[in-house]
């Protein structure tokens, strides 16, 4: 009993020390309060910089970028404002709290920290390098038609990661950025002009140069041609059932559906003045035998035998 009194009287219960417990506590409470002013001020000031980023991207993307004309570089340039202009805030916040001793020590194990991440994530980086260097890509930009990787469609957005395309059919691919970088792509929206082939084939009767003179003077009529710029027409090869030509035109083309259009008007085009002036465009034939000469040389046979077997019955049955 005099014990356990004795240990009551000094502070402690089954051996913890009561009074240094809450000591500690108390000191971390006055620590905490001591900190909150601190803590406070240093949150109102990421706030404060997280809201002048939004204003330093745009004056970045709309006044110092007025005279870059590719779109990707003031988007690239606007988002790089923004998340410097929020570490700034950030290690400043962390000043405020007294945490520079914390910050140091993070900081110097970050390049062990750094190397790991980035042996671990090599395909992420080199999607990252792999935007960089695409929003400064003068051969692609937001809102061009390409095609690259089996897909085609409008330049929606180019981020740190992908490149996002807008299909024909109204939906979206997104594509990492390495792809784009190591695999060719083919932009429609970076020259005004471009050539427009058709193929077609005429019958072995049509006299060849009235085709080729009705072909050129259609086209001609239909798409105008710009200096330097002319209509050609060759004859390719002796096709199975006709003659096949290329007739090759410049038009405007911006995306891939103004080919298609073109493609569409010659064609019909074509098909009208070549049904005016009766030439033929042959489709292929093809002729079946169904084995008519066999048929009938084993139907030949048949009634030969059984000719002969019938004289030999005759023969059979006469009177000795």
């Amino acid at each position: 009993m005099m014990q356990t009194a004795t240990e009551s009287t000094n502070g402690t219960i089954l051996g913890f020390d009561l009074d240094k417990l809450i000591n500690k506590l108390q000191g971390w409470g006055e620590a905490f309060i001591l900190r909150l002013p601190n803590f406070i001020v240093a949150v109102l000031v990421f706030i404060l910089f997280w809201i002048l980023a939004g204003y330093v991207s745009k004056f970045i993307r709309r006044i110092l970028m007025r005279s870059v004309t590719q779109q990707s570089i003031k988007v690239m340039a606007g988002k790089t404002s923004f998340a410097i202009t929020v570490l700034i805030g950030f290690f400043i916040a962390l000043g405020i709290m007294d945490l520079d001793k914390v910050l140091t020590s993070v900081l110097a194990g970050a390049g062990v920290v750094g190397l790991a991440i980035g042996l671990a994530l090599q395909g992420t980086l080199s999607n990252t390098f792999s935007g960089v260097l695409l929003s400064f890509l003068p051969q692609l930009q937001l809102g061009d038609w390409i095609e690259t990787n089996g897909f085609a469609g409008f330049v929606e957005d180019i981020n740190l990661r992908s490149v996002i395309l807008k299909e024909s059919d109204n939906n979206y691919v997104v594509i990492p950025n390495s792809k784009i970088v190591d695999v060719p792509f083919k932009n429609y929206s970076r020259t005004k002009r471009s050539r427009v082939s058709i193929d077609c084939g005429v019958g072995y009767e049509e006299d060849l140069e009235k085709v080729q003179k009705l072909t050129l003077k259609t086209l001609n009529e239909l798409f105008s041609q710009a200096e330097g710029e002319t209509i050609e027409f060759y004859y390719k090869e002796f096709g199975d059932s006709s003659i096949n030509f290329v007739v090759r035109f410049w038009t405007d083309v911006n995306k891939q559906k103004d080919v298609l259009t073109a493609q569409s008007k010659a064609v019909m085009a074509i098909k009208k003045v070549f049904d005016a002036n009766d030439i033929n465009i042959p489709f292929p034939i093809r002729t079946l035998d169904f084995g008519k000469n066999k048929f009938r040389s084993e139907t030949i046979t048949i009634a030969n035998e059984r000719g002969s077997n019938s004289a030999a019955q005759a023969d059979d049955s006469a009177p000795a």
